[in-house]
């Protein structure tokens, strides 16, 4: 069941990084069209880990549901385990690309100028 869901996960990443990686290439060819800067039109990195954290909370706020669903008695047990794996590999991904932005700024700051 974990093995899905990280597919499904690691398939939904896929899928955004590509929609941002084409708008990013439709930003340069529209700046080099224009003259503009590389600069001026790229992907927003904040918007993007915005909707990630967003969509996180969303699965959360699902698995909440779902469990109150199945305590009330109208949901499926089979439901409920799919949507706490799915929340938890989410929360586990968001952890994991933090610890890499951390280290990330950690390995920056260590740089000389």
């Amino acid at each position: 069941m974990a093995l899905t869901t990280t597919a499904l996960n690691a398939s939904n990443v896929y899928g955004a990084m590509t929609r941002l990686a084409n708008r990013g290439q439709a930003g340069q060819a529209g700046e080099a069209a224009a003259g503009l800067s590389t600069g001026a039109m790229s992907p927003d990195f904040g918007a993007m880990l915005r909707d990630q954290v967003q969509q996180v909370v969303s699965q959360g706020n699902a698995s909440e549901a779902q469990q109150a669903s199945y305590m009330a008695g109208k949901g499926n047990i089979i439901d409920v385990v799919t949507a706490v794996s799915e929340a938890e590999v989410a929360l586990d991904t968001m952890v994991s690309v933090r610890d890499k932005v951390i280290s990330a700024y950690e390995e920056i700051m260590r740089m000389a100028i």
